[in-house]
């Protein structure tokens, strides 16, 4: 299907439904409202997506019932992808975020610019995202939500009721939602901040905003053969390998030792299913599993820790780690 000539339109409403049934394989005959044209804004459709049951529910309310939706859980486990796929099968609009830092409110709300007309310099307001996206029909998604600044998070907390109408004080100006746009977020804490470390920067969200989101839906890592199959899928070149499936159930194996490790105090860092890819990937590269493993995963570990990555590696892979040192050569 090609994207729609005209873009993003503020007009363009849904024009066709969608059997989540058949579309997402959840046992529930409802139907949610979506685009039967794309456009750009559109995300790319992965037809390998495995949706989680609960998360996808959550995010199909999300559209369906303009409800605002968080996904809160590890880093890794597809929170922001999940909303993607989702929208891409809706062809929905969607505008992803990375809600850091760095992004201020002037980014978020706009801010007076100098433009050329006519041949005169002239101050004209440019709007920025938030103003933009609150107008057309596109669903907005905060990634790191937690991650955000304060004063950008009392800009997000006015658009989060449902007919949260944004004013732009700078233009005496009151804009009120488009009747198709969505508001999500992802975040790792769940607006608690953190108390593990894994998660630095991120902050404590106040209740009142928590309680403006009217769903929050937590994706946990996938089961082990779920996440093999993922895996086995997405890196196309080990399935040309005879044992290709059996090596990537032993690399999950390595990945599910570091996330009990880490339950239990063990080990501060966790390999997460892109992690697992990662190496995978790797491995293509550097036709060396341990090697792979070393330049993926553990020389991002704490060095007191890596004895026990090591060895969770040796129990599972059936091999030491070997040497670092070792003469590598690239694939071509």
């Amino acid at each position: 299907m090609k994207p729609h000539e005209s873009g993003l339109c503020p007009d363009m409403k849904p024009d066709t439904t969608v059997h989540i049934e058949e579309t997402f394989g959840i046992n529930k005959d409802v139907v949610v409202p979506a685009f039967s044209e794309r456009t750009d804004y559109v995300p790319d459709l992965d037809e390998n997506y495995h949706f989680d049951h609960d998360t996808t529910l959550a995010i199909l309310a999300g559209f369906a019932h303009n409800r605002r939706v968080m996904i809160q859980g590890y880093h890794g486990t597809g929170k922001s992808t999940h909303i993607e796929q989702v929208a891409a099968r809706l062809n929905w609009p969607c505008v992803r975020v990375n809600l850091d830092s760095h992004i201020s409110r002037i980014d978020l709300v706009g801010k007076d610019a100098i433009v050329v007309e006519n041949g005169l310099q002239i101050t004209t307001f440019k709007e920025g995202l938030l103003p933009w996206a609150l107008q057309h029909p596109t669903c907005l998604v905060f990634d790191e939500y937690d991650a955000g600044r304060p004063d950008v998070m009392f800009v997000i907390q006015r658009v989060l009721e449902v007919e949260g109408k944004l004013t732009l004080l700078d233009q005496n100006r009151v804009i009120t939602p488009n009747p198709w746009f969505r508001l999500f977020s992802t975040t790792n804490t769940v607006g608690l901040g953190d108390t593990t470390g894994m998660y630095h920067g991120t902050q404590q969200i106040n209740h009142g905003q928590m309680d403006r989101w009217n769903i929050v839906a937590t994706l946990n890592y996938l089961t082990h053969d779920v996440e093999v199959d993922i895996v086995y899928r997405k890196a196309r070149s080990w399935q040309k390998r005879s044992d290709g499936q059996r090596v990537l159930a032993n690399m999950v194996n390595v990945a599910d030792l570091t996330r009990k490790g880490f339950m239990n105090g063990d080990v501060s860092v966790v390999m997460s299913p892109r992690t697992v890819l990662t190496w995978a990937e790797n491995t293509e590269i550097f036709d060396d599993l341990g090697f792979a493993f070393r330049v993926t995963f553990l020389n991002k570990c704490d060095e007191l820790e890596r004895p026990t990555i090591a060895e969770y590696y040796q129990r599972c892979m059936g091999e030491d780690l070997g040497d670092a040192s070792a003469e590598i050569t690239l694939r071509t």
